[in-house]
């Protein structure tokens, strides 16, 4: 925390808890995606002989969750845009860490038939709706308390607990794995799910004592009174803006997920150790964790819509070398890959997203703006990235068509930020932290 200044305590207060916050959720969504590359096909999803069809069937589950998603998104950005971000934000988690504890507990395929799937599925379904409304509301704690020359460094804070929670999710499965293959596959893999319950408690207490919002606190009064539904006021008011934070995400969200679920899941079809990868993924993540404030801080300097277009540059550039240095198989290649795609690459959107997104909304409806614009998209790029990504690495044995989808989602990412002009910044902030403080509701 040295990088915040030591007289606002309560700011520092509220990155403190968003980060840990987040991270604890983003844990329980992020163990679905490195089960689904690991062990949910051959024990939820078995397809035959072929391995490959069965870790396909089980990325198709992990897409049911980025469907759900947007529903997350409308119904929690209500509550925040109406009730208040923290009210949110503690439901989101309750409902996201209940669900990850029971996927521990389920039986099997081969215990339950194909009431074991359709239950898994269920779960991963109200992960979804809850993550669709975590991230808004975790933006919004942060950006709407910052002071107005800094939003972008301090909503980069929030990015943090996507990364944490990534971590640990990740650091929880490679742990696991030292296990041998069958306890591994018998009873190892429910231990990170069954952990929930301990970071349900802890994050409901963070949740609970994280001060509210000051822009919802100076409005809360107005939106008490108004009648109008967030959603329908967005799509009727905004609906260029939703369009745009859509654009914004599909290099982001879809180059992440090749980089991080199908990368896992390439390696194991082509012969490398999933440890390897997994190691090399958290060494990289621990790095982005550091880039993405520098890529906020920056966007403070140099505008927001200079360094995410670096980002979607640098991705599109990536898309063959990327894998070009996975199958050398060489861990020092491998590890630059990684290094490359994710606090270069990757770290340069998602350390200026928040507040590029932010400044598109306007307070009344930010949140459910967000939620929208973010969600709708993380669908299309995020929960089936790694599903497209497989079924054509299954139908041409090759990672050249993942490559050319990774340099789609670059150029229309850029297509979209060309669309959003430069303009003064749009949070409603109180530069008055120091003696004002924060207001709780």
């Amino acid at each position: 925390m040295t990088y915040l200044p030591q007289k606002n305590k309560k700011l520092r207060r509220i990155v403190a808890a968003s980060v840990i916050g987040n991270a604890l959720e983003w844990y329980d969504f992020f163990l679905y995606g490195t089960a689904a590359a690991l062990v949910f096909g051959p024990l939820f999803f078995p397809a035959g002989t072929d391995p490959v069809l069965g870790t396909l069937a089980s990325f198709a589950g992990f897409a049911v969750g980025f469907v759900a998603r947007p529903v997350g998104g409308i119904i929690f950005g209500h509550i925040g845009d109406r009730r208040g971000r923290k009210q949110a934000l503690v439901i989101t988690l309750t409902m996201m860490g209940i669900a990850t504890f029971l996927m521990g507990l389920l039986p099997t395929f081969e215990q339950a038939g194909y009431l074991a799937p359709a239950c898994l599925v269920i779960l991963r379904v109200i992960q979804g709706i809850a993550s669709g409304g975590e991230w808004g509301g975790g933006v919004l704690m942060l950006s709407e308390n910052a002071p107005p020359d800094r939003i972008g460094f301090y909503s980069s804070w929030s990015q943090l607990g996507v990364t944490g929670g990534f971590l640990l999710s990740s650091a929880a499965f490679y742990l696991v794995q030292m296990l041998s293959t069958e306890d591994f596959m018998s009873w190892g893999w429910r231990i990170p799910f069954l952990a929930s319950v301990v970071i349900v408690g802890v994050g409901y207490y963070i949740r609970r004592s994280l001060p509210e919002s000051e822009s919802f606190v100076r409005d809360v009064k107005a939106k008490a009174e108004s009648k109008h539904l967030p959603a329908l006021q967005v799509l009727r008011e905004h609906p260029k803006a939703v369009l745009q934070a859509m654009g914004l995400r599909l290099a982001e969200n879809g180059g992440v997920y090749i980089f991080l679920s199908f990368t896992i899941a390439y390696a194991k079809f082509t012969g490398l150790s999933t440890q390897l990868v997994l190691a090399g993924i958290m060494l990289a993540m621990v790095f982005e964790a550091f880039s993405i404030l520098f890529w906020g801080w920056l966007s403070d300097i140099v505008g927001r819509r200079a360094v995410y277009a670096f980002g979607a540059v640098s991705l599109t550039v990536l898309a063959f070398p990327f894998f070009w240095l996975i199958d050398t198989h060489q861990t020092h290649l491998i590890y630059l890959a990684l290094f490359l795609g994710l606090p270069i690459s990757h770290g340069a959107m998602i350390g200026t997203q928040p507040a590029l997104m932010g400044e598109l909304f306007p307070t009344e409806v930010r949140y459910t703006g967000l939620a929208m614009g973010h969600e709708i998209a993380s669908i299309f790029a995020g929960g089936f990235a790694p599903l497209i990504a497989m079924a054509l690495f299954a139908s041409q044995k090759s990672s050249w068509p993942v490559s050319v989808m990774l340099i789609v989602f670059g150029v229309l990412t850029l297509f979209a930020l060309y669309t959003i002009k430069p303009q003064g910044k749009r949070v409603e902030v109180d530069s008055s932290l120091d003696t004002a403080g924060i207001k709780e509701v």
